[in-house]
C-alpha cells in the first residue's frame, strides 16, 4: 500500500461506536468505589445527602445542612440527586460518584448525538474519547462535586441552542432553556452567564448587520420556552428564600457578585495570575493535547462551516476567558469547557487527515520521551510522603519510576502501532489514559490516611471505650469524617470557612470554645483529632495537658483522656 493510500485510509477509518461506549465505561467505573470518600470538597458534598437523608426534615431539602449547621453556598441539585443514590444504593463510596460519573457518561452520549447531527460522526467519537480519557475528565467524572453537573448541562443546553440558531426548530430552544435551567440548579448563576457570553458572542460573529443581531437575539425571547426555564429554575429559589431570610442576599450577593469582585466573605478560594487556565488547559485534555502543534504543520484537506467553528470556539473561549478575569480560580472550573473544546479539536484533526502518519508517530515519540526524563528526575528526587506509601510492593518513589518507564514505553508502543497501521489513526493513544488512571487508583488506594478520614475512623471503631470524637480548628481537611461516623462532629475553636455562615447564622452546639471544651474534658470521655500543622496550637491549650493517650493517623493524631 502506497502512503497515500494509507493516509486515505487513515482518514476514512472511525472507531466503532460500540468501542466508545465500552472505553467510556471502563474510564467511568473502574476503581470507582475502591478508594474512601476524600477530605476537602468531595467529603462535604457527600455528606450534605447523608444528612438529608438522615434528618427526615423537608427543610433539609430546601436548606442543605453540612455538619449540622446551614451551608447555603451552592443550589441543591447535585445533592438531591447524590441523596437518591444514597436512598438506592446505599451510603458507599461508588454511589457518591455516580452523579458526577453519570454526569460524564451523558456528555459522551450528548457529543455522539450532536456530531450526527452535524454530521460529523466520525469526529464525535473520537471526540467523545478523547474527552472521557482526558486527565482533567478522568478526575473530575470521579469526584463528588459540581462541576461535572453543570457540564453535563450546560453543554446541553449549549448544543441545543446552536441547533436552533441555524435550523429555527423551536423544539431545540424549548430544551436548550430547559437545560439551562437545571444547569443553574447544577451550579448556579455562573450557568447563565456563560451561556450567555457564548451565546451573544457567537451570533455577533454570525449575523450580517446590527439588525440581523437584534433579529437573532429577539428569537430567544420565546413566551414558552421562558416559561419551561422558570418553571424548573424559580420553585427552589423562592422556597429557600421562604425558609431563610437571609437566603436571598447570602446566594445571590455574597456568593456570587462578591464572589466573582473577589470580596466574599469568608476569602476561601484561590486569586491567580490572568493566565492560571492555560497551562491546565494542556493538562485537563493529555494526552490529546499533545496534537495542537500538528495542526500547524497538517494542512486541512477539508473544511467545515464556519457557523461551527464559531460556536465551537467561542463555546471554550469565552468560559475560559470569564474564569480569567473573575477573582476567584480553581483547577475543576475547567472540566465544562471540555466536551466542545474536545470537539473542536476532533474536527480540526479529522479536517488534516488526523495529523497525518508522520504527525501521529511523533505525538507518541514525544510522550515517550517526557515520560521517559520525568522518570529520570523520579530517580533523582524524592517525595517523603510519596515514599512513605505501599503499592504494589514498591515504596511510592519506585512505583512512580516503575509507572514513567512503563508510560514511556508504551507511548513508543503506540507510536509505531500509529505509524506502521495507519488505519488505528490516533485511537491507540486512548491506552496512555487507561494507564494513567490504573496508576491512580493504585495510589488513591496506597494514600488513603493521607487523603480521608476511613482509616482514622477504622482505627476508632478498634478502641473498646466509645467516646465523643472531636475535630480541633479545621473541618475540611477532615471533611469525611463525619460521613464514615454517620454524625455530626463538633469543632473546636473551628476556623472553618465552610461552617463560617452556618455557626454565625443560628445558635448550635457543634462549634465549641476552648473553655467550653476544657469543661467538656473533665466531665466526659472525648478524642480530640489534631492535624500536624495544627499540633503546636493544641500544645498551647491548657487542655492539652488532660490528654495521656494519643495515636498517629496519617496527618492526623488522636488524643485521648
Amino acid at each position: 500500500m502506497s502512503n497515500a493510500q494509507a493516509e486515505i485510509e487513515g482518514h476514512q477509518t472511525s472507531i466503532p461506536a460500540w468501542l466508545v461506549w465500552l472505553l467510556t465505561f471502563f474510564f467511568l467505573a473502574y476503581g470507582l468505589g475502591c478508594y474512601p470518600i476524600l477530605d476537602n470538597n468531595e467529603g462535604l458534598y457527600a455528606e450534605i445527602p447523608r444528612e438529608m437523608l438522615a434528618s427526615g426534615d423537608w427543610h433539609h431539602w430546601i436548606i442543605p445542612y453540612l455538619n449540622g449547621l446551614a451551608y447555603m453556598e451552592k443550589p441543591p441539585l447535585l445533592y438531591w440527586l447524590t441523596a437518591i443514590s444514597f436512598a438506592i444504593f446505599g451510603e458507599n463510596e461508588w454511589a457518591a460518584r455516580l452523579v458526577p460519573a453519570m454526569s460524564a457518561l451523558s456528555c459522551v452520549a450528548m457529543i455522539l448525538w450532536f456530531g450526527r447531527q452535524i454530521a460529523r460522526v466520525t469526529a464525535a467519537r473520537l471526540a467523545a474519547l478523547m474527552f472521557i480519557s482526558g486527565l482533567g475528565v478522568m478526575a473530575m467524572s470521579r469526584t463528588l462535586m459540581f462541576d461535572m453537573l453543570l457540564t453535563v448541562f450546560l453543554t446541553g443546553a449549549l448544543m441545543a441552542g446552536y441547533l436552533f440558531s441555524v435550523s429555527g426548530d423551536k423544539k431545540k430552544l424549548y430544551w436548550s432553556l430547559g437545560l439551562l435551567a437545571f444547569a443553574l440548579l447544577a451550579k448556579g448563576f455562573v450557568a447563565i452567564i456563560l451561556f450567555v457570553a457564548v451565546t451573544f458572542t457567537y451570533t455577533i460573529l454570525l449575523s450580517s448587520s446590527p439588525a440581523n443581531f437584534l433579529a437573532r437575539i429577539l428569537t430567544w425571547f420565546n413566551l414558552r420556552a421562558i416559561g419551561i426555564f422558570l418553571l424548573i429554575a424559580l420553585p427552589w429559589h423562592i422556597a429557600a428564600i421562604v425558609a431563610e431570610p437571609i437566603f436571598a442576599w447570602f446566594y445571590f450577593i455574597n456568593e456570587h457578585v462578591l464572589r466573582f469582585l473577589g470580596k466574599r466573605e469568608p476569602h476561601d478560594y484561590y486569586a491567580g495570575a490572568w493566565w492560571y487556565y492555560l497551562p491546565r488547559m494542556i493538562i485537563y485534555l493529555f494526552p490529546w493535547s499533545f496534537f495542537l502543534p500538528v495542526l500547524l504543520f497538517v494542512k486541512a484537506k477539508k473544511t467545515s462551516p464556519r457557523v461551527l467553528h464559531f460556536f465551537l470556539a467561542c463555546a471554550w473561549i469565552m468560559p475560559v476567558l470569564f474564569f480569567s478575569v473573575s477573582s476567584a480560580k480553581a483547577n475543576y472550573y475547567l472540566v465544562v469547557v471540555m466536551p466542545l473544546a474536545a470537539l473542536q479539536l476532533a474536527i480540526a484533526l479529522e479536517d488534516r487527515q488526523f495529523g497525518r502518519t508522520w504527525g501521529r508517530g511523533l505525538v507518541g515519540l514525544v510522550l515517550s520521551v517526557l515520560f521517559g526524563i520525568l522518570a529520570w528526575q523520579a530517580s533523582k528526587q524524592g517525595v517523603p510522603q510519596l515514599s512513605s506509601l505501599r503499592i504494589y510492593g514498591m515504596n511510592g518513589m519506585q512505583f512512580l519510576q516503575a509507572f514513567m518507564i512503563a508510560a514511556s514505553i508504551l507511548s513508543l508502543c503506540v507510536a509505531l502501532i500509529v505509524w506502521r497501521l495507519p488505519r488505528f489513526n490516533i485511537f491507540p493513544f486512548a491506552a496512555i489514559s487507561a494507564l494513567i488512571l490504573v496508576a491512580l487508583i493504585a495510589v488513591l488506594q496506597a494514600a488513603a490516611q493521607w487523603t480521608s478520614t476511613q482509616p482514622l475512623v477504622a482505627e476508632l471503631s478498634a478502641t473498646e471505650t466509645k467516646r465523643e470524637v472531636f475535630l480541633f480548628k479545621v473541618f475540611e481537611h477532615q471533611s469525611s469524617l463525619p460521613f464514615y461516623l454517620k454524625k455530626s462532629v463538633r469543632v473546636v475553636e473551628s476556623r472553618s470557612s465552610d461552617l463560617f455562615w452556618g455557626n454565625k447564622l443560628h445558635k448550635n452546639n457543634i462549634v465549641v470554645s476552648d473553655l467550653n471544651f476544657d469543661k467538656i474534658v473533665e466531665q466526659q470521655l472525648v478524642c480530640l483529632i489534631v492535624l500536624d500543622e495544627d499540633m503546636s496550637s493544641f500544645m498551647d491549650k491548657k487542655y492539652a495537658l488532660k490528654f495521656k493517650n494519643s495515636k498517629k493517623v496519617g496527618r492526623s493524631t488522636l488524643f485521648m483522656n
